[in-house]
């Protein structure tokens, strides 16, 4: 028989689990990652206080965010230029999102000028792994060996190295696969998923040109057009 005060509260969320996160580790996390202040919160609640793992689980989260988003209608953004070494390279990018108003944020022109600069000096060739061609692939792949070959190494071994070489292929051609120049430690696809996740809207990369003085021809890419539909 139940006594005065026995009823149990299991179904209650037990509190004194949950780390203490002070408000300053709030702030920090915030400055940091530019990420909303209760998703700092949360993240840092997740990761038990610790700030490089709640920056990995709001890069994951935005990632989540990202892929949910990446079907809506994206019809607005902008175009950004971008000059470097005295004149001798230059970038032109587009950039869209859903709104005008989230064109006209300052974090989106963020985006679209550190995307800019990103590929004045990495000089990726696609925008998507989805955009690379098999003849743009097989060509990459026959270079490989024979600057392998060149080495004089057995036949075997450049086979080896060009496998290599080819599993970071993307990596080096490809826009959202690059580690972005100024943080190496995350990739454009994870930047430009970390402003989806703070500005609620699919964004995404539809074109670029880059020209370099002195190099024949430029480079020119345009995405494959992306399935999108009203939310």
């Amino acid at each position: 028989m139940k006594t005065e005060g026995s009823m149990t509260t299991s179904a209650a969320p037990d509190d004194s689990k949950k780390p203490n996160i002070s408000a300053e580790q709030v702030k920090k996390l915030r400055e940091r990652t530019g990420a909303p202040m209760m998703d700092c919160k949360k993240a840092l609640q997740a990761s038990n206080g610790s700030e490089d793992d709640a920056e990995v689980w709001l890069r994951k989260q935005g990632m989540s965010t990202a892929a949910k988003k990446a079907s809506r209608i994206a019809s607005e953004g902008s175009v950004a230029s971008y000059i470097h070494a005295g004149g001798k390279i230059g970038v032109l990018v587009e950039i869209n999102c859903e709104s005008d108003f989230v064109a006209r944020t300052d974090d989106f022109k963020d985006l679209i000028k550190d995307v800019a600069m990103h590929i004045a000096a990495s000089d990726p060739k696609f925008i998507r792994k989805e955009d690379v061609t098999p003849e743009a692939y097989e060509k990459e792949k026959e270079i490989f060996r024979a600057q392998a070959a060149a080495t004089g190494k057995p036949a075997n071994v450049v086979e080896k190295i060009v496998e290599g070489k080819m599993s970071k292929f993307y990596e080096e051609v490809c826009l959202l696969d690059q580690p972005f120049v100024k943080e190496p430690g995350i990739s454009i696809q994870q930047l430009i998923a970390s402003k989806i996740g703070k500005l609620g809207e699919n964004i995404f990369v539809r074109r670029f040109a880059r020209f370099k003085v002195g190099d024949v021809g430029e480079t020119i890419a345009i995405t494959k057009p992306q399935e999108q539909k009203p939310e």
